[in-house]
């Protein structure tokens, strides 16, 4: 099976490996049913269809497909080729968490700790979290921390929260970075607090940014400030509607 990016671009090779997928798709292979699902979700050597992605990752999720059950789970929470549904996003985030899948775990979790589509039980979603963690799941990494330095539903504990958060930040979680950075520069170490902050910077959401630029504008360190300017100049951070 090919990589996402060996459909990328209008060469031969390329078209190829889409007939060859779409062929194999057709012909009820699951893992190329889920690939060619994320290739029209995200328009990448074919034309954008969500609705025609949501039919394929059902067709593979049904079959079994752990990621395959995550995506369609993020169609029905995202209203993807398919009007918003947070029960039975749930429902799919929880198939994949049983088959073992971080991702599933993870999306389960968020939506467990905020209460859209299950019951709010915070202690559960830090179960999930733990669990996707301890896969290597950068981002359940950075929720781990955020729960042992908030208390939420496990003892205080700032070392370890930190040591979670490094771990995020390593794994290359924008908010992982961010929280480790802002452990650094609460220990006086600005500099690479600020180098943590340009590596966020890279793969941030622009309203993540946003909201960054506006924290650290308010430093009392003047790395941290220039930071924020540098944040300020980047493309789309002017427009809110890009998030």
């Amino acid at each position: 099976m090919h990589s996402i990016d060996a459909f990328d671009g209008p060469s031969a090779e390329a078209t190829t490996a889409l007939q060859a997928l779409r062929s194999a798709a057709h012909a009820g292979d699951i893992g190329a049913q889920a690939l060619f699902a994320q290739l029209l979700s995200e328009g990448r050597g074919v034309s954008h269809d969500d609705v025609e992605a949501l039919h394929w990752f059902a067709l593979a999720a049904n079959s079994g497909h752990a990621l395959a059950m995550n995506m369609l789970g993020r169609c029905h929470e995202l209203g993807r080729g398919t009007p918003v549904n947070h029960e039975l996003a749930a429902a799919w985030y929880c198939s994949a968490a049983e088959q073992g899948l971080d991702w599933g775990m993870y999306n389960l979790a968020q939506l467990l700790a905020a209460g859209r589509g299950v019951r709010a039980d915070r202690a559960r979603a830090f179960a999930l979290y733990r669990r996707a963690a301890d896969l290597g799941h950068a981002k359940s990494m950075n929720m781990v921390g955020r729960h042992f330095e908030e208390g939420w539903d496990v003892a205080a504990d700032m070392a370890v929260a930190v040591d979670w958060y490094r771990r995020a930040a390593l794994g290359g979680d924008f908010r992982g970075q961010a929280s480790y950075a802002s452990i650094l520069a609460l220990r006086g170490d600005v500099d690479s607090a600020a180098d943590w902050l340009r590596r966020a910077a890279k793969t941030a959401t622009p309203a993540f940014l946003r909201r960054l630029a506006e924290d650290l504008a308010r430093s009392t360190h003047a790395e941290l400030r220039l930071v924020a300017i540098e944040l300020q100049q980047r493309p789309g951070m002017t427009d809110p509607s890009i998030a």
